[in-house]
């Protein structure tokens, strides 16, 4: 659970469910395996946080300005992590889930 923001619907009401790409879902098990060998648990608690930005992220997608070729980002809060995502009618697509430090355009194609 990241601190002071519990990851649950009642603070972020849903208008719409993201869905995670493949490349998405290994970015989230290779952070959180990087996290967990530094200190065990601490990878739990990355998820916990990136629960929480993809709550606010369906929440309001529309929220957050295009960043990149019609990407848009949402920032983590505890951790220095972005979720690069695009609208597409009713749903969201998560393509990336990457460290602040990263090179993001060589990254960054559907």
């Amino acid at each position: 659970m990241a601190r002071g923001f519990p990851a649950t619907p009642q603070n972020f009401p849903v208008k719409r469910i993201a869905t995670l790409r493949p490349k998405a879902k290994a970015d989230l098990r290779r952070a959180q395996d990087w996290y967990d060998e530094r200190c065990p648990g601490l990878g739990d608690e990355f998820l916990a946080d990136l629960a929480e930005t993809l709550l606010r992220l369906e929440a309001d997608p529309e929220r957050f300005p295009p960043y990149y070729r019609g990407f848009r980002r949402v920032l983590a809060r505890r951790f220095p992590y972005k979720v690069f995502f695009r609208i597409d009618g009713q749903r969201l697509i998560v393509f990336r889930i990457l460290h602040g430090a990263q090179d993001h355009p060589s990254k960054l194609h559907p």
